[in-house]
């Protein structure tokens, strides 16, 4: 296992642990061979029973601290080097341990509740900068989700989605609609005059084309002259009709178109017809590379340009999930009924998580502990605990040297 800074300053803790109990150890030693010269009478008697008691306490409660770790003096002796040999069991059981005790919705409503996660969440956003980070944070979100996305399976669904809609939609009767909306705003007139308009330009831009094509199609004896008095006629009649049927809102002509665009308009929404050419157009449309073209370039572009925006703090989009995100913290951090409803969301989702994923908190402490061997796993836990039950060989010393100190006085007693 890694040897972390945290794990090498606990290392040093423990040695200086150790090496105090076994400094106890030690004097008492000391002390029991001193006293042990000088006869046994009197206040030496207390001291030597003292030094004695306190080298057995410490000896055994050295022996059973180890005895969790390692075998004593390398020596196999049975029911020692506990936890090498059982850390399959001592993780299957703290896996059970924290699932049972700590991941239960009592425990972690109780802990939310105390939390006022509501209110601190609205506090906390209600600061622009904040809002600006929780933007930023939504952008990378929304950048790693359309950058691990299949782009194939994006368009082909897309496609899909498109395709159905549109066969699913009459393109006839659509057509049809869409004529009568413009006929109820007049648009087809302005569309008549841009035609016009048009058409008066084409004849302008053509005058020396036609009066080619008159004297090609004319017969030989007829004059030049009659037949450029015959073209200018023609242009002189057609250009004053344009500019008539320009002028006058009330023209026969309009009403005409008024009255063919209607019924075209009638005849793609009722004329079976009309409607199978419509379908017929459509299924040519879908089926075109071209759309299929159109489709790709469209979820492209779109993913592009939310990726750019995604980055870009200065994006409107960013812009806008940031100005959003701090209204939402103000109205949150000043209405408790709201504070109250994110506490209660936060509440049901954590218990929601906790129902259904606790035991996969328990497996992977007991699946962790299983990957590790029986020597580290003891070294690890010896670092995390081991300088406390240094005390245990500290308190058995002076408690043994106490009871060694009562145990002669009950002697002397009797």
């Amino acid at each position: 296992m890694e040897v972390t800074a945290i794990d090498a300053e606990r290392q040093r803790g423990l040695r200086r642990m150790k090496a105090v109990a076994l400094g106890l150890l030690v004097a008492a030693a000391v002390v029991y061979v001193i006293t042990k010269t000088h006869g046994g009478g009197g206040w030496v008697g207390y001291v030597r029973a003292f030094s004695e008691a306190a080298m057995v306490g410490a000896l055994a409660d050295w022996f059973a601290v180890t005895a969790l770790f390692r075998h004593p003096l390398g020596l196999p002796i049975p029911h020692t080097a506990i936890i090498p040999k059982r850390k399959d069991q001592i993780g299957r059981s703290l896996g059970q341990f924290v699932e049972t005790n700590f991941l239960t919705e009592d425990v972690l409503g109780e802990r939310l509740a105390q939390a006022r996660i509501g209110e601190r969440v609205g506090e906390w956003l209600a600061e622009p900068e904040n809002a600006e980070r929780a933007s930023g944070a939504l952008g990378d979100a929304l950048k790693g989700t359309l950058e691990v996305l299949d782009d194939k399976e994006v368009q082909h669904g897309l496609e899909g989605v498109v395709r159905r809609r549109i066969a699913e939609t009459p393109a006839a009767p659509l057509v049809g609609r869409a004529i009568d909306v413009s006929i109820d705003g007049g648009h087809h007139q302005r569309l008549l005059d841009a035609i016009l308009v048009g058409l008066g330009n084409f004849l302008d831009d053509n005058h020396d084309t036609f009066r080619r094509r008159l004297y090609e199609e004319s017969p030989w004896w007829v004059p030049e002259s009659i037949d450029n008095r015959v073209l200018e006629k023609i242009y002189d009649v057609v250009g004053r009709f344009l500019t008539d049927v320009r002028a006058n809102p009330d023209h026969e002509m309009r009403t005409t178109v008024d009255v063919r665009v209607a019924l075209l308009a009638q005849r793609l929404q009722h004329d079976p017809e009309m409607l199978a050419k419509g379908e017929e157009l459509k299924n040519e449309l879908l089926d075109h590379p071209e759309f299929r073209a159109w489709i790709e370039s469209l979820w492209l572009g779109a993913k592009r340009g939310l990726i750019e925006a995604a980055n870009d703090p200065r994006s409107e989009l960013r812009a806008r999930a940031t100005r959003h995100l701090q209204q939402l913290g103000e109205r949150i951090s000043a209405d408790p009924e709201l504070q109250r409803k994110v506490d209660d969301w936060v509440g049901r989702a954590a218990g929601y998580v906790v129902d259904r994923y606790r035991s996969e908190v328990g497996d992977l402490i007991e699946h962790t502990v299983e990957r590790w061997d029986g020597e580290s796993t003891a070294r690890k836990m010896e670092l995390q605990v081991g300088r406390d039950l240094q005390f245990i060989r500290i308190n058995g010393t002076l408690v043994g040297g106490l009871a060694g100190i009562v145990i002669h006085a009950a002697g002397e007693f009797l």
